[in-house]
C-alpha cells in the first residue's frame, strides 16, 4: 500500500517542516490506536507506572507506524528534552515558589482573605475569575504551577470539594490559552490567516465569558460529584489549614462573609509546620495574622509574573519591529522562565520577610519542594517523548489531509482538523498550527469579522479530548493527585466542554456574522 504524501509539522522553534509518514494511512491510525489502548491499560489494568508505560507505548507506536527502532527511541528522546525544557524549568520554579508561599503563610493570607470575602456558593466563581485574569497573559503551565497552592488550601481552609475550587481555575486557565492573544497558539492562528487581533481579542473575551461559566462553576457541580477526593498535601501542611476552622468555632466557613471575618479575627495564633515528603517536620514557628505577609504582598508576588510576561506580549502585539534596549530588557524579563523565576526570588525575600523564616527554613522550604514533583516531571517528559513520535510519522498531518476539502461549514471544518490533529499528537499548539496552515487560503475569501471567527474555531478544537499524549493531563493529575480515570473524568471532560461550548460559540455567531 503506498504511503501517505508529505505533511507539514511545527518543527522546533516554531518553524514548519515537511515530514514523510513512516506509514501508510492505515498503518499510522491503527498504530496510534492501539499504542493509546496499550499505555491506558498498562496504566489502569497492570498499574505500571505512567513514565513506563508512556515510554513503551512510544516506541511501540513508533516502530509500528514504520519507523525504524533507533529512531524511534531519537523521536521520543527528543521530545523528552523539548519537554523538560519548556515545561520542567517551570514546574521546578513553580514547585518552589508555591512552597514558599504555603510556607510563609503569604497562600494562608490570601486564602483566608478569599474566605472571609466568598460565601461557599461564591468561591466556585471567584476560582474561575481568578484562573481567567491569570491565564490572560501566561502558558498555561506557569499559571497551573501558580494556582495550585491556591487551590488546594482554599479547598481546604473552606471545606469546599477540591473539584468545585480546581475545575473552575482550571477551565478560566484553559480557556484564555485556547481562545485570547497573546498565547501563542492563537497569535500565531491570526498571523497566518490574515484575522484582526483588536476583534479576535474582542471575540475571544466575550466568547470566553459563557464559556467559562458553563464548563467551570457549572460543570464542577457535577465532577465533585463524580470525583469526591480530599485536597492533595503536595505542597506540605500547614497546620493552621487543617486546625483554624475547628480552633475558630464550629467551622472552618460560613456562609456569612461578616462571620467568617469575626472568626478569623478572633483566631488565636496557630502553630505552623512545614512539612518534608516524609512527614517530618524541620522547623517549627508560631504564626500570628501580624507575622505572615500582608495581603498586598502575597499578592504581588502573584501576580509580578503576570505583569511581566503581558508587558512583553503587549510590547510583542503593539510593536512587533521596535528595536532598543528596553525591547531586549522587556523582551527578558517578560519571558516565561525569567518572569517566574524574579517571583521565586521575590517569594525567597519578601515572604520568607513576612513570615518570619530565616535562611535555614528557606533553604529548608525551597529543598522540600521538589522530591514531589519529580515523579511528576518525569511523566511530564514522557508525554512529550510521545508526542514527538506522533509527530514524526506524520499521522497529525495525515488526519489533517483528510478533512481539507470537505465541504462543511467552514467554521466547523477549522474546528474538526484542530481536533483531530489535537487528539493524535497531544499539543494544542502543533493543532492550532497545522488548522490555521491548511485553512489559510480559505480564509483569504472571508470577511474580517469571520476571520477571527475562523482563529477561535481552531482554537476551541485545540484544547478538545486531552488524554494520554497530552503533557497538562499528567500535570493536572500529578498535582491533584487523581487517578488516571479520575483525571479522564474531570479534566478530559472540561477540556471537551471548553472545545465544544466555544464551537457552539461560534457558529452562533457565525449566523450572524458575514
Amino acid at each position: 500500500m503506498p504511503h501517505a504524501l508529505p505533511v507539514h509539522v511545527l518543527a522546533a522553534g516554531g518553524t514548519t517542516e515537511t515530514v514523510d509518514p513512516s506509514g501508510s494511512i492505515p498503518q499510522l491510525i491503527i498504530a496510534a490506536l492501539i499504542g493509546i489502548v496499550v499505555i491506558i491499560a498498562l496504566i489502569t489494568w497492570l498499574k505500571v507506572h505512567p513514565f513506563i508505560a508512556l515510554t513503551i507505548g512510544a516506541l511501540g507506536v513508533g516502530i509500528g507506524a514504520g519507523l525504524a527502532p533507533d529512531k524511534a527511541v531519537t523521536s521520543f528522546g527528543d521530545g523528552f528534552g523539548a519537554t523538560m525544557t519548556s515545561v520542567g524549568i517551570l514546574v521546578g520554579l513553580g514547585a518552589m515558589f508555591g512552597k514558599m508561599l504555603v510556607d510563609s503563610g503569604a497562600a494562608d493570607r490570601i486564602v483566608d482573605t478569599l474566605v472571609r470575602k466568598s460565601s461557599k456558593a461564591a468561591l466556585p466563581w471567584t476560582m474561575a475569575l481568578i484562573g481567567a485574569l491569570i491565564g490572560l497573559p501566561m502558558f498555561f503551565e506557569v499559571g497551573l504551577v501558580l494556582l495550585i497552592p491556591i487551590i488546594v488550601l482554599v479547598a481546604r481552609r473552606s471545606e469546599v470539594p477540591i473539584m468545585k475550587i480546581a475545575v473552575p481555575a482550571l477551565v478560566g486557565l484553559s480557556t484564555m490559552h485556547a481562545f485570547v492573544p497573546p498565547h501563542p497558539g492563537p497569535l500565531v492562528a491570526i498571523s497566518t490567516v490574515g484575522a484582526n487581533l483588536g476583534t479576535t481579542l474582542a471575540f475571544g473575551i466575550v466568547l470566553a465569558i459563557p464559556v467559562i461559566i458553563l464548563a467551570g462553576p457549572l460543570f464542577a457541580r457535577v465532577a465533585a460529584r463524580w470525583v469526591d477526593i480530599p485536597a492533595p498535601d503536595m505542597f506540605g501542611s500547614r497546620g493552621s489549614v487543617a486546625t483554624a476552622g475547628a480552633a475558630a468555632g464550629s467551622g472552618s466557613f460560613s456562609d456569612d462573609p461578616a462571620h467568617s471575618g469575626r472568626q478569623a479575627r478572633r483566631r488565636p495564633a496557630t502553630q505552623d509546620t512545614a512539612s518534608l515528603p516524609s512527614g517530618k517536620s524541620d522547623f517549627t514557628r508560631v504564626i500570628s495574622e501580624p507575622r505572615s505577609p500582608s495581603f498586598t504582598v502575597a499578592l504581588i508576588g502573584i501576580l509580578l509574573p503576570v505583569v511581566l510576561m503581558l508587558a512583553q506580549a503587549i510590547r510583542e502585539a503593539s510593536a512587533p519591529d521596535a528595536t532598543g534596549s528596553w525591547v531586549s530588557l522587556l523582551d527578558f524579563l517578560g519571558s516565561p522562565v525569567i518572569a517566574i523565576g524574579i517571583a521565586a526570588v521575590y517569594a525567597m525575600v519578601f515572604f520568607a520577610i513576612g513570615g518570619g523564616m530565616d535562611r535555614s527554613a528557606v533553604s529548608k522550604s525551597l529543598e522540600s519542594a521538589l522530591p514531589p514533583v519529580a515523579g511528576v516531571l518525569l511523566i511530564v517528559g514522557a508525554g512529550g517523548g510521545f508526542k514527538q513520535v506522533l509527530i514524526d510519522t506524520g499521522i497529525g498531518g495525515v488526519i489533517a489531509d483528510a478533512v481539507k476539502d470537505s465541504g462543511v461549514s467552514v467554521l466547523l471544518v477549522a474546528w474538526v482538523v484542530s481536533a483531530l490533529v489535537r487528539v493524535a499528537t497531544g499539543s494544542a499548539t502543533v493543532a492550532t498550527v497545522t488548522a490555521a496552515g491548511i485553512m489559510a487560503p480559505i480564509a483569504a475569501d472571508l470577511s474580517s469579522p469571520m476571520t477571527s471567527l475562523l482563529v477561535l474555531a481552531i482554537g476551541a478544537g485545540s484544547v478538545f479530548l486531552s488524554h494520554v499524549n497530552d503533557a497538562g493531563f499528567w500535570l493536572v493529575k500529578g498535582y491533584l493527585n487523581t487517578t488516571v480515570g479520575q483525571t479522564f473524568k474531570t479534566w478530559t471532560v472540561l477540556e471537551c466542554l471548553i472545545s465544544v461550548f466555544g464551537l457552539l460559540g461560534v457558529l452562533l455567531a457565525g449566523v450572524f456574522i458575514r
